[in-house]
């Protein structure tokens, strides 16, 4: 019953927001870069934080004590974002949050306690590059949801059956803010975007979850739950970085930027794809007893091997 409950919050509260939207021109404009032709509301993701908000009031014993850090880092990258979605912000004011955000992040998860003072940086390096990688792979409909569907119910199952590692409504309400946003979000033609709001936001959850999962178990093959971003980003970065490109100009290099773009492919078909692929990491992760670098070399051979030989012939093809 509680989630059928806040289902139908989370469903009234982004229909709210369209209103919103529509009223004070929330859009998002296609441009250069976009893989989508139509003027589309922008800013769906608000449903994240939201999503946190009802956690919060469902759970309210043990939120203050136990999430005050990870829900004020949560709602300053959240809010930071949204104001960037309608006015764009200066890299300074975005990435001063964002540290902060990790900061809050890092004390929810103990890793200050659990992790010497020489590891901290390197922390916030994946950090942050992580949150960026899920705002860039945030470019078609439905990526950003069903890849996070995928990744928070590969750790819905892990807190159930491996190990406990969180409260379990930790995770099913970003699902459920998950399913709600798809329902908009993974169409032809979709109703709304998540904008810098929802990919950061979503991201800041996933990575919480992840973070948290790690500094439980020491495992650190899960951060691997990831790794089909990871792999995409990178390998994305360096091409470009030979290619002698401003890294930090806006591009439409990604693979499932040529899949929708010069191929075609319909948006739906390769947020699955990636969802599926990122699925199949999952199972073999999470069942396998290989040693770290053996899982590593067995998830990113075959999938670097595929990836680059993709990119390479849809270049050739359509002589970019």
């Amino acid at each position: 019953m509680e989630y059928i409950l806040v289902t139908i919050i989370l469903f009234v509260s982004i229909l709210m927001y369209f209103k919103i939207a529509d009223r004070y021109n929330i859009i998002d404009k296609p441009n250069h870069r976009s893989a989508h032709t139509q003027i589309t509301l922008r800013g769906g993701g608000i449903i994240f934080p939201i999503a946190f908000i009802i956690f919060c009031l469902f759970n309210l014993n043990e939120t203050i004590q136990d999430y005050w850090s990870f829900g004020l880092g949560l709602l300053a990258i959240c809010t930071i974002s949204f104001v960037d979605d309608v006015r764009t912000l200066s890299n300074k004011i975005r990435l001063s949050v964002h540290l902060i955000s990790v900061v809050l992040l890092l004390y929810f998860t103990g890793a200050f306690t659990l992790m010497p003072f020489w590891v901290w940086p390197i922390l916030f390096v994946i950090i942050i590059g992580t949150l960026n990688a899920y705002n860039f792979m945030d470019g078609i409909n439905g990526m950003t949801g069903v890849y996070s569907l995928v990744t928070l119910g590969s750790l819905a199952y892990i807190n159930k059956d491996v190990i406990q590692f969180t409260n379990e409504n930790f995770i099913l309400y970003p699902i459920l803010a998950c399913l709600v946003f798809l329902f908009f979000n993974f169409r032809k033609k979709a109703k709304c975007f998540a904008g810098d709001v929802g990919s950061m936001g979503i991201g800041f959850w996933v990575i919480g979850l992840i973070t948290l999962l790690i500094m439980r178990t020491g495992e650190y093959k899960y951060i691997l739950l990831l790794s089909i971003y990871g792999m995409e980003v990178v390998l994305t970065i360096t091409e470009r970085i030979l290619l002698k490109e401003n890294i930090f100009e806006a591009h439409r290099r990604h693979l499932y930027q040529l899949f929708a773009n010069e191929k075609k492919v319909s948006h739906l078909i390769v947020s699955s794809v990636y969802a599926v692929c990122q699925l199949l990491v999952n199972i073999f992760l999470i069942h396998s007893e290989l040693p770290l670098w053996a899982v590593i070399l067995i998830i990113f051979i075959p999938a670097g091997g595929i990836y680059l030989g993709l990119k390479w012939s849809l270049k050739k093809e359509y002589n970019l």
